[in-house]
C-alpha cells in the first residue's frame, strides 16, 4: 500500500510521491569503455560533457573515482593517426587527451525489473486505466495523472470509478460526497487541529513545515502516498510507513494550515539518502515550492551533520529537479569562498552536505571541472563564477536556517560514514597536521625556513 520508489519531480511536471517506501530496481552495473568519454577539450576550453541522451542518471560521476578514460602517451586513443606524418599527430592527440574530461555511461532505468511477462501484462491491464478523475483538497479541485490502488472499500461504494475524491485538507480524510465531507468537518473535526498531525518544525511568513512520523500517524501518512501515486507513475506502494518520516510544507492563513506538497525520508539510511519521495501539488506548482523543499531536506542534512543524496536511481525527472538545486549552491558556495586558493571537492561536500558525486556532476555540467595531468582542478575565477551565479540563481522562497527548530536523532558518529566528522580532511588540514607532526617528533627533517 505504501512506499517510495522514484525521487521524482516536482517542477512543471508535478512531482515525486510518498512515503512508506520503495525501492525502485536494483542498482545496475556502470561499465567504463573508452567510448565513454563525454567531452574533450584543448586546454584553456570551458566546454561541458554532455550526458547520453535519453539518460537519467548522474553523468559527471566518474570524476569522484578513477573512471577516467584516456589514450596513453603512445597514442592510441581514439582518433590517433598513422602512417605518413603519424609522430606529428600523436603530439597533437596526446595534448587533446590531457584535458580530457570522461563521464560514466548513465544507467538505463527499468521500473519493472524483476517482473515476469504474465504479472507485467495484469499490471499494465490493472493500472492503464485511472480510478480517480480528480480530487478536490481545500480551495483546490485537481485532475489525476495515473492510477492509485485506493482501498477496495472506498471503490465499492462507486462501481470501481470515482469522478470526484473529496480529502480534507487537515486529516487527509476520503470522502465520495462532498455532504461527507462538510459532515466530519463540521462535527468531527476540532477548531484547533486544522493542521498536520506531528511537530510544526519551521514557520516563516506564509510557510509552515510539519514533522509526520509514520510509525505514529500510519493513516495520515498512507493517505498522503496514495494521494501522491495519482501524480507519480514511477512509485511503488506497499504497507510499510513505520521507517519513514514525512515533511508537509503548508501554507497558512486565518482558516488553517493548508498541505502544498511533502517529501519524505528514512529515518537512518544506510546508504545515505535524504530524500526517498518528494511531490509538489499540481495546484501549487510553479510557486518554488519543489526547490525549497529539496534545499529544506539539505538543511536538516546539515543540522545531522552529514552528506545526503535522493534516493538513487534518480529519474529524469527527478534529476531535473535537483540539477538546478546543486548547480546554483555551488556556484554560490564557490563565489563566497573566492578568496581561498584551495578547495577540495570534499571542502564544498562537507559546507553544503551535498554527496560528492552530486558535486561532481554538478561541475562538469557548469563546464568548471577540468582533468589535467591525471589530476581535477576546479576552473573557477571569479569574474566566470559571476556570470554563472546569473544563469544560476538561488531563487527564492529561501530556507532559513534560524527559523528551523529540529533536533535529529542521536546516532553513532564513528559507525556513520555519511557524518561529515568521518570524511577526509581538507588539503589545507593535511598539511597543518604534516607540519605539525613534523614540530612534535623533535625537528626531524623540518627547518624553518
Amino acid at each position: 500500500e505504501d512506499g517510495e520508489a522514484d525521487t521524482a519531480a516536482l517542477a512543471a511536471a508535478g512531482g515525486g510521491g510518498g512515503g512508506g517506501e520503495t525501492r525502485l530496481t536494483r542498482r545496475q552495473r556502470r561499465k567504463v569503455t573508452d567510448g565513454d568519454v563525454a567531452n574533450s577539450s584543448v586546454p584553456g576550453s570551458t566546454g561541458s560533457p554532455s550526458p547520453v541522451p535519453g539518460s537519467s542518471a548522474h553523468g559527471g560521476s566518474a570524476a569522484a573515482g578513477a573512471a577516467a578514460t584516456t589514450a596513453g602517451p603512445s597514442g592510441h586513443g581514439p582518433g590517433a593517426a598513422s602512417g605518413h606524418g603519424s609522430t606529428v599527430a600523436q603530439k597533437v592527440q596526446e595534448r587533446v587527451e590531457l584535458n580530457v574530461v570522461t563521464t560514466i555511461a548513465a544507467q538505463e532505468l527499468d521500473e519493472h525489473e524483476g517482473i515476469d511477462e504474465a504479472g507485467l501484462r495484469e499490471h499494465e491491464e490493472v493500472t492503464k486505466v485511472k480510478n480517480v478523475s480528480s480530487i478536490e483538497m481545500g480551495m483546490y479541485r485537481m485532475e489525476t495523472w495515473y492510477f492509485s490502488p485506493l482501498p477496495k472499500e472506498l471503490l465499492a461504494s462507486c462501481g470501481g470509478i470515482i469522478d470526484i475524491l473529496y480529502v480534507c485538507e487537515f486529516t487527509l480524510s476520503f470522502f465520495t460526497r462532498k455532504e461527507e465531507l462538510l459532515r466530519f468537518q463540521a462535527k468531527e473535526l476540532p477548531r484547533e487541529r486544522r493542521h498536520p498531525p506531528g511537530n510544526e518544525i519551521y514557520r516563516k511568513g506564509n510557510l509552515s513545515m510539519f514533522e509526520v512520523d509514520g510509525l505514529q500517524e500510519r493513516i495520515y501518512c498512507q493517505n498522503l502516498c496514495y494521494i501522491a501515486k495519482m501524480f507519480l507513475d514511477h512509485k511503488t506502494l506497499f504497507f510499510d510507513v513505520d521507517p519513514f518520516l514525512f515533511y508537509v510544507l503548508c501554507e497558512v492563513d486565518e482558516r488553517g494550515y493548508h498541505p502544498v506538497g511533502y517529501y519524505s525520508k528514512e529515518k537512518y539510511s544506510d546508504v545515505g539518502y535524504n530524500l526517498a519521495c518528494i511531490l509538489t501539488f499540481p495546484a501549487h506548482q510553479r510557486k518554488g515550492y519543489g526547490r525549497f523543499i529539496i534545499a529544506f531536506s539539505y538543511e536538516l542534512s546539515k543540522k545531522e551533520e552529514k552528506v545526503g543524496s535522493p534516493e538513487k536511481p534518480i529519474s529524469d525527472m527527478g534529476q531535473k529537479a535537483y540539477l538546478p538545486y546543486w548547480t546554483s549552491t555551488v556556484v554560490d558556495f564557490l563565489l563566497s569562498q573566492s578568496d581561498e586558493s584551495e578547495l577540495s571537492i570534499m571542502d564544498i561536500s562537507k559546507r553544503t552536505s551535498i554527496m560528492s558525486e552530486d558535486i561532481v556532476f554538478a561541475l562538469n555540467r557548469l563546464g568548471i571541472l577540468k582533468f589535467i595531468n591525471g589530476t581535477y582542478f576546479i576552473d573557477a575565477e571569479r569574474e566566470h563564477l559571476m556570470e554563472l551565479t546569473e544563469a544560476h540563481p538561488v531563487k527564492e522562497p529561501r530556507v532559513d536556517p534560524l527559523r528551523l527548530h529540529w533536533t535529529p536523532f542521536i546516532t553513532d558518529v564513528k559507525r556513520d560514514k555519511f557524518s561529515i566528522h568521518t570524511k577526509k580532511a581538507s588539503i589545507q588540514q593535511e598539511y597543518a597536521l604534516k607540519e605539525t607532526n613534523k614540530k612534535s617528533s623533535g625537528g626531524a627533517g623540518y627547518h624553518r625556513g
